[in-house]
């Protein structure tokens, strides 16, 4: 099962190519969009995490069978961790790319400049520019004060399962030293960290995708 990130959605290079590789090996495999994302209903300025995770969640418990293995990119990492321990009997390993956990306080409320946090809180909401996108992303006030509620760090993040984190170390949205505070509240021993010396935010070229799907494949067969 793969999670998108912030304001990404299932046809992402990673999402698609994951599936691929899960039809050639005979593996079940599901993607989604979460609410005000890609092809799903709603506006993507009135989604929380709350919201997004009530969309993981339906899709978990309704569109797939027996244990999974959860792949989450960015704020989909987060959503992987919320997955593994809301549904600890679903989730069996997870495998986060520049995993976000926690993004909307330590990554964005905890980093923004008094002016900014000023106008959230006057005005509700702040468009944040994007390198990834021509038009800039809504910060809402209800987006930052909805996510305290599901804020995993320090920890211990309750998973026992496998846990891979990938990150690219010229990452400029998610530091890759984000990574080592999730290994570290991770309740299970079971955790590695890859880092890709020369990888950005997304580790979407050929070789981070092939990458990706090796340590996948090397998840399922562990869990086999």
């Amino acid at each position: 099962m793969f999670c998108t990130g912030f304001k990404s959605d299932m046809t992402g290079g990673k999402a698609v190519a994951l599936e691929a590789w899960c039809r050639a090996a005979g593996q079940a495999y599901t993607r989604f969009d979460y609410q005000g994302h890609g092809r799903s209903s709603g506006t993507f300025e009135e989604g929380t995490i709350g919201v997004w995770l009530a969309d993981a969640l339906a899709v978990l418990d309704g569109a797939t069978e027996g244990p999974q293995v959860v792949v989450g990119s960015s704020m989909g990492g987060w959503m992987a961790s919320l997955l593994a321990t809301a549904r600890p009997e679903r989730v069996a390993g997870l495998v986060c790319i520049a995993s976000a956990v926690d993004f909307t306080e330590v990554l964005m409320w905890n980093r923004f400049p008094d002016e900014i946090r000023h106008q959230i809180e006057a005005e509700g909401v702040w468009y944040r520019p994007s390198e990834y996108d021509p038009e800039p992303y809504p910060i809402t006030r209800r987006l930052i004060e909805e996510g305290r509620d599901h804020l995993l760090l320090p920890g211990p993040i309750a998973f026992d399962g496998p846990v891979r984190l990938l990150h690219g170390m010229l990452d400029d949205g998610v530091p890759w030293q984000h990574s080592l505070k999730i290994a570290e509240a991770m309740r299970s021993d079971d955790v590695e960290i890859i880092l890709i010396k020369d990888g950005d935010h997304r580790l979407s070229r050929d070789a981070d995708i092939e990458r990706l799907c090796m340590v996948a494949g090397e998840v399922i067969q562990g869990l086999a």
